[in-house]
């Protein structure tokens, strides 16, 4: 069967239960916490997650997990009228998320939530992907262009 589609139908399930329970903020935050891959030894996970969990694996499902919870982050935000938006960095740059957050409200006309990560391969600068949209500032892109640019410049010569 396909991934997408078991992915699609239990984070449905999950969203279905956490809204009748009320507990979606706190289950959206731990489920956060699962996939930054931090280490989670002696975590107490909250009531929900744990019966779904025992669900997946009653199911034999365990293993579609990582995208069972991005799918149900996406379909929790877009039920509460929020957009998720990824900023990837070279280095921690605080405040970025702050100046950004206003510009992406304005744009999509949502509440946007953003996520960092760190990725050192960008050199400097950041990428930041929202609503299907991807804003790429980063030094490796320009170094890229560049390289493309001399690419080009050169084959015309020879």
């Amino acid at each position: 069967m396909n991934t997408g589609i078991i992915s699609k139908r239990y984070a449905k399930a999950l969203l279905g239960y956490v809204q009748e329970t009320g507990g979606g903020e706190r289950v959206s935050a731990q489920v956060r916490e699962l996939l930054s891959g931090k280490d989670m030894a002696g975590i107490v996970l909250e009531p929900e997650i744990q019966r779904f969990m025992e669900l997946l694996v009653s199911k034999g499902r365990v293993e579609y997990v990582r995208g069972i919870f991005h799918t149900f982050l996406q379909l929790y935000y877009d039920s509460i009228g929020v957009l998720r938006a990824t900023l990837t960095v070279a280095v921690p740059a605080p405040g970025l998320e702050d100046r950004l957050r206003p510009l992406l409200e304005e744009q999509f006309g949502r509440k946007v939530v953003i996520e960092t990560t760190v990725d050192p391969c960008l050199v400097g600068g950041f990428v930041i992907e929202a609503g299907g949209r991807q804003l790429d500032a980063s030094v490796r892109h320009r170094l890229d262009k560049i390289r493309r640019q001399f690419i080009i410049s050169n084959n015309r010569l020879v």
